[in-house]
Order: C-alpha cells, then structure tokens, then sequence
C-alpha cells in the first residue's frame, strides 16, 4: 500500500501543436496562433490550481525561429510548473537543442513519485510522418525496464493509433508497431498521449489509455477522409495519475477566439 497523503493524484496539462511564428503577427487560416496560444494558457491558470508537470508536445514552433521558441518558454513559464518538451514535424530539432541547452525540458524521463513520464521524439528532418529511431527506443527500453514499482505515461508527437481520418493517419507513426511490442511487454503503462492530430481522441486498448488532444490554434476535422478544419475551439488536456494508478483525463477549451490575423 502507498502511503495516504493530502493529495493522491497529480496533475498534467498538455499543450500541444500551438505552431508559433517569429511573425507576432504570424499565423494559420486566419487564426494568430500566438494570441490563442495566450487564451489557452490563460484558462489553463485559471482552472488549475497545481501543475506538477507541463507537457509540450511537440509542433510548438511553425517556422522552427529561435524567436518563436524563446516566446513560448517565456509564455508558458507564467505556469509556474515543470516541463517536458518534445520535437513535433514542423519543429526545428537543431533550434530547439539550441534554445533548451541549458534546461532539462527535452530530457526523456520526469518522475512523479508513484509514475514515470516518458518522453519520445517522433520526428524526422523534412518528414511529416513520424518515426521512433533506434535511440529513441532504446531510451523507452531503459524507461520501462528501470520503472520499478511506477506506473508509466508515454508522451509521443505523432500518434501511434488511427484516428479515423484517412488524410491524417497516412502521417502518423509509421513504426507504432515498435511501439506497441515493447508496451506489451509491461503491465504498468497506463497511457499514451499525443499530439499531431488536432483533435480529441480516446481510446482503451489492453489496459492502455491512447489519447490525442486539440491543438492550442486551428482544429481538424475528425473523420475526415481529406484535410478538412474543425471549428471547434482551441484547447487542452488535464490529466490526473492517481497513487494507485488511475487516470482521469479531460479535455477544456477557450470559448471564444478573437484572434485574426494576417496568415495563411
């Protein structure tokens, strides 16, 4: 039995895919990114007391500028928690190295008492799709096997499971069987969270939670056969990882956007 304490769950957010610009004034159909970047970050301060660790993954910069990663560390920062930060397609891999040379944020593992966060990068230099390299399974491998007694969440760019949009899951992780095999060979992996896909998805397969989450700008489309938006609202993900292993999740998002710009 783990010991009673005040609190028997941490706390998660999720902000993901807010493609940033140097360009304040850049942005996606229409949509300031930076500004609805600002409003999600806004009710994220409102609506959640304690962050024990923020998850950033991956897509944070449109244009991989140094400039637009500084501005996200500087507007995230106004959350007052840890972070972990992942590598989406549209980031830069050098830049981001560069912007985070002396922060532990692109580190792999972050330990929360009675679970271990795991942190992989998908990405691939001028690819969209997804691909874990060798590296990066054998950072999953010594995650897992060194866990102990802790339950495990694993936090990946791209995501490893349809998501029943044909366009989208032609470019997501192209070896999530990889993925899948090495999970199999655990029972204390809880969940499996996303980016990428610009929308809610949910899923329970053997014991595993797959979960993907709106992005911090433009919505796509779910179900959707070809590139299609959404108007659903930007937002992100709460997650609560219990003493025992437990995990309840929910997605909140801004509900309204005043954020035109000059973009594309």
């Amino acid at each position: 039995m783990h010991p009673t304490s005040a609190r028997s769950y941490k706390t998660l957010v999720q902000l993901t895919d807010s493609h940033l610009f140097a360009d304040l004034n850049g942005g996606m159909s229409g949509v300031n990114t930076q500004d609805s970047l600002k409003q999600v970050i806004d009710q994220v301060r409102v609506e959640q007391d304690t962050i024990d660790l923020l998850l950033c993954t991956g897509d944070i910069s449109q244009d991989g500028s140094p400039a637009s990663y500084i501005r996200f560390a500087e507007m995230v920062s106004t959350l007052n928690a840890p972070m972990r930060w992942l590598a989406g397609n549209h980031d830069e891999g050098v830049v981001l190295q560069q912007v985070c040379a002396d922060k532990d944020w692109l580190h792999s593992v972050y330990d929360l008492e009675y679970w271990r966060i795991v942190v992989l990068d998908s990405s691939i230099p001028e690819q969209v799709h997804g691909f874990l390299a060798e590296e990066q399974l054998k950072a999953l491998d010594q995650a897992l096997a060194t866990a102990g007694s802790r339950y495990v969440l694993i936090a990946v760019h791209h995501h490893p499971l349809p998501v029943g949009s044909a366009w989208m899951d032609k470019i997501g992780l192209h070896n999530a069987e990889q993925l899948l095999e090495r999970i199999a060979l655990y029972d204390n992996v809880r969940a499996v969270l996303c980016g990428h896909v610009h929308q809610t998805f949910d899923q329970e397969a053997n014991g595993v939670r797959w979960l993907g989450t709106p992005s911090t700008c433009i919505q796509f489309a779910p179900g959707s056969a070809e590139f299609a938006l959404d108007e659903q609202m930007p937002g992100y993900r709460w997650l609560h990882l219990y003493d025992e292993g437990q995990l309840d999740t929910g997605v909140s998002r801004v509900l309204d956007l005043n954020v035109n710009c000059s973009g594309d």
